[in-house]
């Protein structure tokens, strides 16, 4: 690893964590004094026992850690839950202001990001519950009622048009796909 001087200006890099541990990583780095930003995501998912919230990392295994290569590296390197700095090669390459401020500003003010995963019109979903579960459909319209959508199934080889709660769907999709796909 080469150190120069500007390894003594403090600047972003990204921090490999244990899985899961991205927050617990985070708030060991601000124990040592070393500012870190961990971009986390919350969203509802239908599983067995009904819809759930999850809370997650955007980066799974990763964060973002402000410090001097210098003086911090050692000590980033080794803190609890920590793997490592990422590096390419031999060298640690910065992350640049810029990307962290337009990240910031996408997550917002929040220690999360809420993302809503209810489905558009002509998105696919999968039925959550119910005698239908795991059948697959398309959204043919979103109802004036309390948060319902009109399904299309192939059902016993006929297509057949139903009515629900957005709840009892799953989107089909991965969240952050949502976090992509902005309004």
């Amino acid at each position: 690893m080469r150190v120069t001087d500007a390894d003594d200006e403090p600047q972003w890099f990204v921090v490999h964590t244990k899985p899961k541990c991205e927050h617990i990583a985070a708030a060991n780095l601000a124990e040592m004094g070393i500012e870190s930003f961990c971009p986390r995501i919350r969203y509802q998912k239908t599983t067995r026992r009904g819809r759930i919230w999850f809370l997650e990392a955007l980066f799974p295994c990763y964060l973002f850690a402000r410090f001097s290569l210098r003086e911090h590296l050692r000590a980033v390197n080794y803190a609890q839950t920590v793997l490592r700095v990422v590096r390419f090669g031999d060298d640690y390459q910065p992350v640049p202001e810029a990307a962290i401020a337009a990240l910031r500003e996408e997550m917002g003010e929040g220690p999360f990001k809420e993302l809503r995963t209810e489905p558009d019109v002509g998105d696919e979903v999968v039925v959550a519950e119910g005698p239908l579960l795991g059948l697959k459909g398309v959204v043919t319209a979103r109802l004036t009622g309390k948060d319902r959508v009109r399904i299309l199934l192939e059902f016993l080889g006929k297509e057949n048009v139903i009515e629900a709660k957005v709840k009892k769907f799953d989107p089909g999709k991965n969240p952050r796909e949502f976090l992509a796909a902005k309004p």
